[in-house]
This record gives C-alpha cells, sequence and structure tokens, in this order.
C-alpha cells in the first residue's frame, strides 16, 4: 500500500479491496467473535442463549402478560407462532442495531492502525459487520430449528433467506462505512446510534406486523428498509411464499448504491483521520 496514494472511491475500487484482504477480514471476524466472549464459561455459546433470552422475555411480555395475539395469525398457531414472527423481527432488527451502534467506534477505537502503521482502513467496517452477521446467522439456525419444531417442516423457499437477507448486508456496511468516518469527527454520534436503534425496534414492524397498521400509517413504515426485509424473511420462513423479485430487486439496488455511498464517504474522509486523531 502507499500511504501517499489518493484514496480510490470507485466501485470497482470497493470490490477490489474487500478481495484483496479478504484473509485479513476474516482473521479479524474471527478475533472479534473470539474476543467478545473470551474469559467467559461458556464462550460462543451465548451467541445462542443471548437471542434465545431475549425472545423468552419478549414472548412471556407479549403473550402472557398483555396476551397479544398476531395479526392474522390463523386457528392453532398461538405462541408459538407469536414467537417464531416475534423473533423473525428481532433477528433482522437486532443485526442493523448491532452495526449501526458499533459503527462510530470503529476507526477511534482503533486509533494504532490509522497513525502508526500502512493498513487498509476500509476493511475495519467489513469486520464489524462481518462480526454482526456471525451472531445473525447462528440466530437464523436457532429460528429455522422453531420454525421445524413448530410446522414439523421447512418451506424450500427458506433456501431463499439469504438472498433476503441482501439488502440489509449491503444498507448496514454503507451505513457502517459512513458513521464510521463521521464518528471520528462528530463524536456526539456514538451517544445517539443507541438511541436511534432502539426507537427503529418500535418503528419497524419487529412487535406487529406491517398490516396491523392502519392504512395511512402503513404507507409510511414501508419507508423504513427493515420492513421489506423483515416482512419478506416471514413470507418466506413461516409462510411459504416467494418474495416479490421486483421489490427485491428495487431493495437490492437501492442498498448497493447507499453500499458504495458509504464507502465513497469514508474514502473521502479517510485523510484526516490521522490528524483529529
Amino acid at each position: 500500500m502507499n500511504p501517499h496514494q489518493p484514496a480510490l472511491t470507485s466501485p470497482v475500487a470497493l470490490a477490489r479491496s474487500l478481495w484483496r484482504n479478504r484473509s485479513l477480514i476474516v482473521q479479524l471476524i474471527q478475533r472479534d467473535v473470539i474476543g467478545r466472549y473470551n474469559g467467559s464459561i461458556f464462550g460462543l455459546a451465548w451467541s445462542f442463549f443471548n437471542p434465545l433470552l431475549l425472545l423468552t422475555v419478549y414472548a412471556f411480555v407479549f403473550t402472557v402478560a398483555f396476551k397479544s395475539q398476531w395479526a392474522g395469525a390463523g386457528e392453532g398457531q398461538g405462541k408459538g407462532y407469536f414467537s417464531i414472527m416475534l423473533f423473525v423481527g428481532m433477528i433482522v432488527h437486532g443485526f442493523f442495531a448491532e452495526c449501526l451502534t458499533r459503527a462510530p467506534g470503529v476507526i477511534v477505537g482503533n486509533a494504532n492502525y490509522v497513525k502508526k502503521v500502512v493498513f487498509p482502513l476500509e476493511i475495519l467496517p467489513a469486520v464489524a459487520v462481518g462480526s454482526a452477521l456471525f451472531h445473525t446467522l447462528i440466530s437464523v439456525s436457532v429460528l429455522l430449528a422453531g420454525v421445524l419444531a413448530l410446522q414439523q417442516s421447512l418451506h424450500a423457499t427458506a433456501l431463499l433467506v439469504p438472498l433476503v437477507l441482501l439488502p440489509l448486508v449491503l444498507l448496514a456496511q454503507g451505513v457502517t462505512w459512513l458513521l464510521a468516518a463521521l464518528g471520528v469527527y462528530l463524536r456526539d454520534i456514538a451517544h445517539s446510534t443507541g438511541l436511534l436503534a432502539t426507537i427503529l425496534a418500535f418503528v419497524s414492524p419487529v412487535f406487529y406486523p406491517a398490516s396491523a397498521l392502519p392504512e395511512p400509517y402503513a404507507r409510511w413504515i414501508y419507508l423504513n428498509p427493515l420492513t421489506w426485509v423483515i416482512e419478506t424473511t416471514r413470507d418466506v420462513l413461516v409462510q411459504g411464499l416467494a418474495p416479490h423479485w421486483g421489490h427485491w430487486l428495487i431493495a437490492t439496488s437501492v442498498s448497493a448504491v447507499v453500499c458504495w455511498l458509504g464507502y465513497w464517504s469514508f474514502q473521502k474522509s479517510r485523510p484526516g483521520f490521522a490528524d483529529v486523531l
């Protein structure tokens, strides 16, 4: 790497950087995942326990305390059905929320990579997203086991889950690049992303289906990029419905543009990182 060479910002440069540094990215993701549970007795098993414990608490509160019913549930679809639909929303929101809250500290927390060595800084946000994606995939495996236990079978459309999640991953990556760069210059962002993630949980169809909202509000909730991913994941996993491919193409295209814009803003901002840090 030439530290004096202007940072490349094209989509081709983005793809080349990720491919060229793929081994380093994988190693850093492994270190991040293992380091998170370093010293704990159960280790990586916590990645299974955490979503299950949260799911248990939420399911108890909504189905027992509030006696909530999932809108559109058929006969014989009780608490188990509610828990599965709730878990889908929790997984999608949890992935995006983790990326959102970690992003502002990605560069600030690795100042040595900025000031003391020549390092491909653009991969640090990719490592944060990769680490969050690892835990999401574990939660998805738990979800698949839950659907199998509930329905005694899995729909063939469950194989489409990776495609449904692709727009979400691209969007999260772009947002992470953007916030990682802004977090160097505006430290207040780190204090606001946690609140934003909490608000996002309630303005996304995590605890309810989008169809449960009155018509004027339903139109607005679909402007939330998480809405399509949550609702479509429920369709392919639980209902056995294929995604609307036109909507998928639009969501993927928009997310890809956001991803590149986030990379572009990161690369344009990086020359000033060393001066601020």
